[in-house]
């Protein structure tokens, strides 16, 4: 779909990133196609790319395509008129993660950020004003955690 949009628009240079190892090397023909399914798959993307002056597809590790998981599931979330004009989306990096600036000052009571995981983990209690659905998120955050003592860990890899 992302090759015919392209063709639509008249480009005639494209680099393709994709996070799966089997289309792009399959694509580059270093991988055999012998999957029916996948051969008409591929031929389709060869009779497509014939429309671009030079296109290059490359292999992208997922670690290092989040931001084109994050764009794809915003995408996948709305709906767009074809009448109306498409704003463009801003995107800033940070070099700090962006949880860093979710804490406002103002919020600051005197108690860590994680004591409703910890009182959690520790004794599988609530926040006095939490709804059903923050209990359940409650309940998926305190997987990630451990107590060691008065130490709470978040578990790594």
């Amino acid at each position: 779909m992302g090759i015919r949009a392209a063709i639509e628009q008249k480009i005639k240079t494209l680099e393709v990133y994709e996070d799966s190892a089997l289309v792009i090397y399959k694509l580059k023909g270093k991988w055999e196609t012998r999957d029916p399914k996948l051969v008409c798959y591929r031929r389709l993307v060869l009779d497509l790319i014939e429309e671009f002056d030079n296109i290059t597809f490359h292999y992208l590790l997922r670690e290092e395509n989040q931001m084109a998981d994050a764009i794809a599931t915003l995408a996948s979330m709305i709906e767009v008129n074809k009448l109306e004009d498409i704003k463009p989306i801003q995107i800033s990096i940070y070099e700090i993660p962006a949880h860093c600036y979710s804490i406002e000052e103002a919020e600051n009571d005197n108690r860590p950020w994680y004591q409703d995981i910890l009182l959690y983990v520790k004794n599988h209690e609530y926040p006095d004003q939490a709804t059903e659905n923050d209990k359940r998120t409650l309940r998926r955050l305190a997987i990630d955690y451990v107590l060691d003592g008065e130490i709470l860990y978040k578990k790594g890899k």
